[in-house]
């Protein structure tokens, strides 16, 4: 009996091959097939750090043929089956799809995550596989970053180690974000630190130090970001005494032994009614100096309870597990 091959088993295996001469030629990372085709995950991928594994993987489905390279704006649109699709978001490992011309032995990749996915007019759901990035060695940061996880666990895990700051804010402990920024650079550089305090500032303890690029964003807008758990406001002390320096250096004088104000601390100090947040010194209009306050907000709280519930134990009915 002859048996037929299929022309689409040819031109899978191609992609597959192709596909893994990249990653391995050009990345130097390690591409391993899948023994067999899980709900479209062909191969996975592991991230090579130097020399060394990392650990760090990708799930990855490859498309291989013509028919996926129909000409639209930007790169080439991708259909999956509802069930794939649903199955690569719930999955522990990021995935992308990989479109391979074995014309040209290049290959195009997206990650598939729910802000990439749109709707087709007929109620599916499609993925735009961009013309710009080539599968290659300059993909190595973003797919690098990509490994690390997908960006919701990522930033679960972000709150998980911020835990210990927010234990400190809820039990009643200052916490201080301060900040260099040098004004005059176009990248945004500056150092950050933040630290804990007792209420008279006198116990100081240290719990990290950082630098910073922020490009063009402003530091009033960065840094409330970086601990999205709190709510940042100027330092009280730090503040009201710079405050009133700067105010005797511009609106106080002597004329003999009468002391003579130009204007008043609460005009002159009206100034910064519209500007939330400040640095409260500069040094040689090269340097602003920040010192920001934490506030344990919803966000915070709400993790707390989080984590508190987490941390018990007892039985929890969820779906796929005998409910409908």
């Amino acid at each position: 009996m002859v048996q037929n091959v299929e022309e689409s088993a040819h031109t899978d295996r191609m992609g597959i091959a192709g596909v893994s001469l990249i990653v391995h030629g050009d990345l130097k990372w390690i591409l391993r097939e899948q023994p067999t085709s899980d709900f479209g995950i062909d191969v996975q991928i592991e991230v090579v750090d130097g020399r060394a594994l990392s650990g760090k993987l990708i799930a990855a489905q490859i498309k291989s043929g013509k028919s996926y390279f129909k000409a639209t704006s930007g790169g080439w649109w991708f259909y999956p089956k509802a069930r794939n699709l649903d199955y690569w978001l719930a999955h522990a490992l990021p995935v992308i799809v990989v479109f391979y011309n074995a014309e040209t032995r290049k290959a195009y990749w997206e990650s598939v995550e729910p802000a990439k996915i749109l709707p087709t007019r007929k109620g599916g759901r499609k993925l735009l596989i961009p013309e710009s990035k080539e599968l290659g060695a300059d993909s190595c940061v973003e797919l690098s970053k990509l490994a690390d996880g997908n960006p919701y666990d990522l930033r679960v895990r972000q709150l998980r180690l911020a835990l210990p700051w927010m234990r400190l804010l809820d039990s009643g402990r200052r916490v201080l974000l301060e900040a260099e920024e040098w004004i005059n650079k176009t990248s945004g550089r500056g150092s950050l630190t933040l630290v804990s305090v007792d209420d008279a500032n006198e116990d100081r303890q240290l719990l990290g130090e950082w630098g910073l690029l922020a490009g063009l964003e402003s530091y009033d807008s960065v840094l409330p970001k970086l601990a999205p758990w709190a709510d940042v406001g100027l330092h009280e002390e730090t503040y009201d005494e710079a405050d009133h320096d700067e105010w005797e250096a511009e609106c106080v004088f002597y004329d003999e032994d009468c002391r003579v104000e130009r204007q008043s601390y609460s005009e002159w100090h009206s100034k910064f009614d519209e500007t939330p947040l400040r640095p409260y010194s500069n040094v040689a209009g090269e340097v602003d100096f920040w010192r920001l306050e934490m506030e344990l907000n919803d966000l915070g709280r709400g993790f707390l309870l989080l984590d508190e519930f987490a941390s018990g134990d007892g039985l929890i009915i969820v779906p796929g597990e005998g409910g409908e």
